[in-house]
């Protein structure tokens, strides 16, 4: 047994009736429940969802020590191509995890399997410890004993980790009364970290871990959903992250509670904070039209490309006669070349395949930069953009 390590009781905790904590989880299981109604097209959402998880990716990834900031993957991902770089694949890796869990979370448990998948893609092409941040066993429980960085805490012997993940999954899927999925989530939470399964990529593994709570309880984030980050409420303030999972470490109820409405606290101001943007006039007037100027202003775009993206921002869907009433004196040839290149640069896409109608697109091209500095304006953006 190793020296220093210190049992903790995995159970569910009732908070205090009048406390912010049970105001918190009752808030938040409203906006679970809330029909969105958003006014935001599904192909504008699932883009702003992608930026989402390029900045859960980063935010998780900078916790953990890579110092690649906002504005050197945003033009990673501009350029496209692949990277040897693994500071650049250690964000990749977490964007391809994230997407592993929306496609399947609805039809698989939080399981030994489930995990061992996702750690997989997390270190995967990744240097193992001590050179870099990828694992001597993917996928695999870790093979010898370890400390944790910023803790004093020791995790488990490697022979218990076995049983203490049995009994955190356990936990995860017994059903309890609705009201405690919430509090099941930051408990969860906050034991992986202290069991510390694998050999490295546990501090990315259990905000995945998270993510895939998040949406197994009921927070949708397809069709008609909503956009959630985690990773915002603990990279803003890595040393209040570990602060709070240190409380939690001592394993009574005052910590655990204290750990709690820390994670639930943040996570109520994230969602409400997001849900701004699938009100598309919020969306279109703070965020898609400035985006739009900061492009032509920086000469990315033509005049009239400038203006075909404008009305295609006012509009959401844009066709060919409504380029024509800003083009006046064009032949229809001409406007198809003004949708083709802006189609061409990936800028415009199409709402049907082979289809004549056209939303706006900004992942992967200049207006990407647009956008990330529109975002941090608004208050959207965990870190910093330069630092």
């Amino acid at each position: 047994m190793v020296a220093n390590f210190k049992h903790i009781d995995l159970r569910l905790i009732d908070p205090p009736f009048r406390s912010e904590l049970n105001t918190l989880i009752l808030e938040l299981d409203y906006l679970r429940k809330k029909p969105l109604g958003g006014t935001t097209k599904s192909l504008i959402f699932f883009q702003l969802k992608n930026i989402f998880h390029l900045l859960e990716s980063i935010g998780s990834a900078r916790i953990e020590g890579n110092r690649t900031t906002l504005a050197e993957y945003i033009e990673r991902k501009i350029e496209g191509g692949k990277t040897r770089d693994e500071r650049f694949l250690e964000i990749e890796n977490n964007e391809e995890a994230l997407d592993f869990i929306e496609k399947n979370i609805d039809r698989n448990k939080i399981d030994r399997a489930f995990l061992s998948e996702v750690h997989k893609i997390v270190v995967n092409g990744l240097t193992p410890p001590p050179r870099g941040e990828g694992s001597k066993y993917p996928g695999e429980y870790r093979k010898i004993n370890l400390a944790i960085t910023q803790s004093s805490l020791t995790p488990p012997d490697v022979s218990q980790v076995l049983s203490y993940m049995e009994e955190l999954f356990n936990f995860i899927n017994e059903e309890h009364p609705p009201q405690y999925d919430l509090l099941k989530v930051a408990l969860a939470h906050h034991r992986f970290a202290w069991i510390h399964p694998f050999d490295n990529g546990n501090g990315r593994a259990v905000r995945l871990l998270t993510y895939a709570m998040l949406v197994k309880y009921g927070f949708r984030v397809h069709i008609g959903g909503r956009i959630i980050n985690p990773t915002a409420v603990f990279c803003s303030d890595r040393q209040k992250y570990y602060d709070y999972l240190s409380l939690a470490d001592k394993g009574d109820d005052g910590g655990l509670l204290s750990w709690c409405e820390y994670v639930l606290g943040g996570l109520k101001e994230e969602i409400n904070k997001i849900d701004k943007l699938l009100d598309y006039r919020f969306l279109e007037e703070n965020i898609l039209q400035p985006a739009i100027d900061f492009a032509f202003e920086r000469k990315y775009i033509t005049e009239i490309e400038y203006k075909a993206l404008q009305v295609a921002a006012k509009k959401q869907v844009i066709q060919a006669s409504d380029i024509k009433k800003i083009a006046s004196g064009k032949l229809p040839a001409e406007i198809s070349r003004i949708l083709g290149r802006l189609r061409e640069k990936k800028m415009l896409q199409s709402e049907k395949e082979k289809g004549r109608k056209y939303l706006l697109q900004f992942v992967n091209n200049y207006l990407l930069r647009g956008i990330i500095e529109m975002l941090g304006k608004e208050g959207f953006l965990p870190i910093p953009i330069n630092k």
